[in-house]
């Protein structure tokens, strides 16, 4: 990556004509204030968190939302909430580096397929939307709720109050404020898929909005199909060119994935391409 590119990038990415899509490894940085344990943010630390710190079967650690749909039947879909609510409400987390600086480089537009209350968290005294998915639900086939956030606390508001006039965060998966609802295990993801495709799973402004747009892939791998389709499909209608991708030591199935889809592998890290910004990265990592 050139220093030109990089300040090219940086810049659109606060003017939103690149849109921030935050993955796991956005929070390599981020540690317990108590325990100086790192938060569980990816797949394989999410079972072992959920899991009291026991690995489960091979096949049921192949991928979170697997383990998650088997303790959900064990245990009921209540255990997961519970879990994830109290990893990432209730316990108390170091800031991210890179959401301090998605907080100071203000872009209208933000992605973050994280469950963790970061993003929101940095704009706790900012007005703007908040966008989270959700699944399992009777009475309607949009497979979102949307709240308006005046600066103090938040309001649900209806599809159509939703406009550029205010930043928009887009969590898919979920989180726990202002109330929690997450995607987690299987079941959420089938049902969330299917009208995610079906177009009930993004807002009808942000269908307008994305078009034409690229994607700065932060802290994102693409190595596990169901992250890839949630991608796929919330970046539908991108510019021909998608975007640019983090990616330290990319798979070659990431390669041909990341082609497929016009999406150019930089071979850095987060905390490479901060420290290349001038933003101070206290951790680092190879994410």
């Amino acid at each position: 990556m050139t220093k030109a590119l990089l300040d090219e990038i940086v810049k659109k990415v606060g003017s939103g004509d690149v849109i921030p899509y935050l993955g796991p490894g956005a929070l390599f940085d981020v540690t317990n204030d108590t325990t100086g344990e790192p938060i569980p943010a990816g797949s394989d630390s999410l079972i072992l968190a959920m899991n009291k710190g026991r690995p489960m079967a091979p096949k049921l650690m192949y991928e979170f939302s697997r383990a998650a749909m088997n303790l959900e039947l064990k245990r009921g879909r209540r255990f997961i909430e519970q879990f994830l609510t109290q990893l990432y409400q209730q316990q108390q987390w170091s800031r991210a580096a890179l959401h301090d600086w998605i907080r100071d480089c203000a872009p209208p537009y933000v992605i973050d397929i994280n469950r963790d209350l970061q993003l929101q968290q940095g704009f706790a005294d900012k007005p703007h939307y908040l966008v989270r998915g959700i699944a399992r639900i009777g009475g309607t086939n949009n497979r979102f709720i949307i709240h308006h956030h005046d600066g103090t606390g938040y309001q649900p508001i209806d599809p159509e109050a939703l406009t550029s006039d205010l930043p928009i965060l887009f969590k898919p998966l979920g989180s726990p404020e202002p109330q929690p609802t997450y995607i987690a295990s299987d079941a959420d993801f089938v049902d969330y898929l299917t009208e995610l495709m079906g177009g009930f799973g993004v807002p009808p402004f942000l269908k307008s909005y994305r078009r034409g747009k690229q994607y700065l892939f932060l802290g994102m791998r693409f190595t596990r199909d169901t992250e890839r389709m949630v991608m796929s499909d919330i970046t539908f209608g991108a510019n021909e060119s998608t975007g640019w991708a983090l990616i330290k030591e990319p798979t070659d199935k990431e390669r041909r994935y990341c082609k497929k889809k016009a999406i150019e592998i930089m071979e850095l890290g987060v905390a490479d391409f901060l420290e290349a910004a001038g933003i101070p990265v206290s951790v680092h990592s190879v994410v």
